[in-house]
């Protein structure tokens, strides 16, 4: 380490291969949490995550989907709300999501981000997000876009998910569901399944090092020279 003056020796952790491989690992089905982004009865964000949880149930997971009925805009109402209780419940108890919004000039929807404005980075000195898998997802009601998907990705990546690499994109929407809400055969249904597949695979991967994937160098800095200084400060009195 002589030639990396700048590292603190005692905050610094060599890639530990148990951590990355444990030899106990999870037996219960991943727990996957879908949100959607459209109040509309015949919502087709909601009928492409319907299909995405019963492709995720084929594949051995347990997926739930939120409704986001009679969520309040986020800081309108006090965090002990039903409707955000019972999404910050959901995301505490998922291993992975699924955000499917339909695209609204350009961007994703308001019922969409305000869902995502109200899981927190921090709960409780935990962070409920960190470390957990991320698909997603978009519907379109003309030419295929992919400016939400880019949107959530950012999103994800600032709430500290795992955003795995492959995304859904359903052009014309309203011409790929049947009258009774289920999707048509189509090479938009075939990327629903890569993708339902692919976050099925990294959910299983990582669920059981998720906390060890994103343990950073700097944070352990931070924490170190906080309880060194608490330390000191209280030999000082």
């Amino acid at each position: 380490m002589t030639d990396l003056p700048n590292i603190k020796i005692e905050c610094f952790r060599p890639i530990d291969d148990a951590q990355l491989f444990p030899a106990t690992r999870s037996t219960h089905p991943p727990r996957i949490l879908l949100l959607y982004g459209s109040l509309r009865a015949r919502s087709y964000s909601r009928l492409a995550t319907e299909e995405a949880a019963r492709i995720l149930n084929a594949f051995g997971a347990e997926a739930r989907i939120f409704d986001p009925h009679g969520l309040p805009l986020a800081d309108a109402a006090e965090a002990d709300h039903p409707k955000v209780a019972e999404l910050r419940d959901l995301v505490g108890w998922c291993e992975g999501m699924v955000w499917c919004s339909p695209e609204r000039h350009g961007a994703m929807s308001g019922v969409m981000k305000t869902q995502i404005d109200w899981i927190p980075l921090s709960l409780g000195g935990v962070r409920p997000t960190q470390g957990k898998t991320l698909a997603v997802m978009q519907v379109c009601g003309g030419s295929q876009s992919f400016n939400t998907v880019n949107q959530l990705r950012i999103l994800g990546r600032w709430m500290r998910l795992l955003t795995i690499p492959n995304q859904s994109s359903v052009a014309k929407a309203w011409d790929e569901f049947d009258p009774q809400g289920r999707m048509k055969p189509s090479s938009y249904y075939d990327r629903i399944v890569d993708v339902m597949e692919e976050l099925a695979r990294f959910t299983l991967l990582t669920r059981d090092i998720k906390e060890h994937l994103v343990d950073r160098y700097s944070e352990r800095v931070e924490s170190h020279e906080a309880l060194s200084a608490r330390v000191n400060q209280s030999k000082a009195v």
